[in-house]
């Protein structure tokens, strides 16, 4: 748990939690796996809701996961693999390839939401590249980015 701590995560939030203790909205570490090679997978909880109380719609989801997408691979190339939704609609899962630092992660974090307040259509909406082109709300991700910027000081408060 040192190297985890030294990469700005806290021992007791690493890992699976019950989530009838966790805060939202919060960014944690989930899981680390090291490779043979050295090489290190992150798995980061974007929560955004409160677990068990109140859930992200499917249109809300499907609109921010792109911004998601969009805003991981122009700002870590070589570091984002994946993001993907929870399925219990409270946030997203963030799979990083030897990144893991909590600060970064939180200040890139912070970079596309204020990428989503100024944007004017929400990324790969369109047939080409979603299977769902037509569900989507570009007013319903810019609120969403408000609400996690208006919290960004609570970000790191997972108990």
């Amino acid at each position: 748990m040192f190297r985890l701590e030294q990469l700005g995560w806290e021992a007791q939030t690493i890992g699976e939690i019950d989530h009838r203790k966790l805060k939202a909205p919060h960014v944690k570490l989930r899981a680390l796996i090291e490779g043979n090679s050295g090489d290190a997978v992150y798995s980061v909880d974007l929560r955004i809701n409160q677990p068990n109380t109140n859930y992200l719609s499917t249109t809300e989801m499907h609109s921010f996961e792109h911004f998601l997408l969009w805003g991981f691979r122009k700002y870590m190339p070589e570091n984002f693999i994946s993001v993907a939704p929870m399925g219990c609609q409270t946030g997203f899962y963030l799979i990083l390839l030897n990144e893991g630092d909590a600060q970064k992660i939180c200040d890139i974090y912070e970079a596309i939401l204020n990428d989503i307040l100024i944007a004017k259509e929400v990324p790969y909406a369109n047939i080409r590249e979603c299977g769902h082109f037509e569900n989507h709300s570009l007013e319903l991700a810019q609120g969403l980015a408000r609400k996690l910027l208006d919290s960004k000081s609570s970000w790191r408060q997972v108990l």
